[in-house]
């Protein structure tokens, strides 16, 4: 776990790696990566021409989106007036230059999930964890970044169900899996309300995946999502911090064993 958090702080891009090794200095690699995200919004200006301001608002706008508890992207943040056709191709454009892994709600979970896509419906995860973190503390110096420690030495608080979901987003799309989440919000009966982190298909079925950052006592939205769709479930996951383990037909797994699903 200690390794994994330092490729989290660290980030897969090569000149970050490249620094980490020559150096083991956390401040040099901000360093660089708050060069590449630079170069990230130099691109944007160049090759987005013509809508770079509604780019601009998506991705300076993703860690506040991810540090809130349900994390869908909410374009009433940028703003009361934007609507999802506008800034569709916004979305679109970072998700194909690899700056962003956009994740979408499945409607209707079945091993076809891009058939029941809402594409109106997304999460926003930046496609490199460790710029991420840079990128959530663009304005301010590395010395004011407690992120760092925290992830370090495994304290971290509020922004840790950010961080832990944005990895496991990466690792997924690494893998070659589109990304997909199941949101379900029934205002008139809450014991209807599900919210499932991420869906994969696995031998022709589907499997839900939740992850979980911290400590946890119960699964109330995977258990739910399995008695509702059991027929088209393979397994079912819980990513954590924990030990290897079976547990109420849910196969728990540490979050850095997310590069075999």
């Amino acid at each position: 776990m200690n390794d994994f958090r330092q490729y989290i702080l660290v980030g897969g891009m090569p000149q970050a790696v490249l620094e980490y090794v020559k150096t083991k200095d956390f401040e040099a690699v901000d360093v660089v990566k708050r060069r590449i995200l630079k170069l990230y919004r130099e691109d944007v200006s160049k090759f987005a021409a013509g809508y770079e301001d509604k780019v601009f608002a998506i991705f300076d706008g993703i860690t506040g989106q991810l540090s809130k508890k349900e994390k869908k992207y909410r374009l009433s943040s940028i703003s009361k007036q934007a609507r999802f056709r506008n800034y569709e191709d916004s979305f679109v454009w970072l998700n194909e230059a690899m700056v962003v892994n956009t994740c979408h709600n499945a409607t209707d979970p079945n091993i076809g999930l891009a058939l029941s896509a809402d594409h109106a419906i997304q999460k926003c995860y930046m496609a490199d964890t460790g710029l991420l973190i840079t990128h959530a503390f663009m304005g301010s110096p590395y010395i004011e970044n407690d992120l760092y420690k925290a992830i370090l030495f495994d304290k971290l608080g509020i922004n840790e169900g950010m961080i832990i979901e944005n990895i496991v987003a990466q690792m997924l799309r690494r893998n070659g899996h589109k990304l997909y989440f199941y949101s379900r919000n029934d205002k008139e009966h809450r014991e209807n309300h599900m919210e499932i982190d991420f869906l994969i298909t696995e031998k022709r079925k589907i499997a839900p995946i939740e992850v979980k950052s911290g400590s946890y006592k119960s699964h109330a939205s995977l258990d739910k999502f399995k008695k509702k769709f059991s027929s088209k479930l393979s397994n079912s996951y819980i990513l954590c911090t924990k030990d290897v383990m079976i547990k109420d037909d849910i196969i728990h797994l540490p979050i850095y064993m997310t590069m075999f699903l």
